[in-house]
């Protein structure tokens, strides 16, 4: 296992009005956020707030490509990103103690904080397909290309952790700073992350380690 200190290479915010980063995720163009009652989004390049959609949003974000989905308390919202409309819903698998989402596969992964377990679930009934178990409180969930990556925050220590997507088994730590939490987590497809900094109402962007073999474009969370 290969472990590693996080390289920070930005840090977005804090925005006005957000005292709170939960999910993030990134949609190609702008990276996405949740605040509790709200979705912002922002410019990458610029870091200016560019978008505001007044929904509840209490833990990870996903995109589709299409819509976005959204933890909000024991539910996962679908909203068309245009209108802002919430246009179905779901039940959570934690029942309000779900963590991180993303996308990949055509399916919806669901971090449990306290648990500490990655669900596979079916997008358009909730029903879990699978489960893997991780031995720390997980947070935000990521995948790029064909890797499955966590986050978690413990106490004052967050890490993020690249996971063996059938066994769990983790594969690559990156140790946040010390007090530099990690709430929601999302690739950008390329060489770098999003991490929600929880009460920070930051987000920072991290450095994806470098690996060998070509890179595809990354599923987003």
């Amino acid at each position: 296992m290969k472990r590693s200190a996080a390289e920070i290479l930005r840090e977005y915010g804090p925005f006005p009005g957000v005292d709170h980063v939960h999910g993030v995720t990134f949609d190609g163009q702008h990276v996405w956020f949740a605040s509790g009652d709200k979705l912002n989004a922002f410019d990458p390049a610029s870091g200016k707030k560019v978008r505001t959609i007044d929904v509840a949003g209490h833990a990870g974000t996903a995109f589709d490509g299409q819509h976005l989905f959204q933890l909000a308390e024991d539910r996962i919202q679908k909203i068309d990103p245009k209108t802002g409309r919430v246009l179905a819903t779901i039940p959570a698998p934690g029942g309000g103690g779900d963590s991180g989402l993303a996308w990949a596969e055509g399916t919806l992964w669901v971090g449990q904080y306290r648990d500490r377990k990655i669900h596979q679930i079916d997008p358009e009934t909730g029903a879990i397909l699978r489960t893997i178990e991780s031995n720390r409180f997980v947070t935000g969930v990521s995948w790029v290309d064909v890797e499955l990556l966590h986050g978690t925050w413990e106490g004052d220590e967050s890490d993020l952790r690249r996971v063996d997507p059938q066994t769990g088994e983790v594969l690559e730590h990156l140790d946040m700073p010390q007090g530099v939490h990690v709430s929601g987590l999302e690739s950008d497809g390329g060489d770098q992350f999003f991490c929600g900094g929880g009460p920070s109402g930051k987000v920072r962007a991290v450095r994806r380690p470098r690996r060998g073999g070509a890179k595809g474009s990354g599923s987003r969370s």
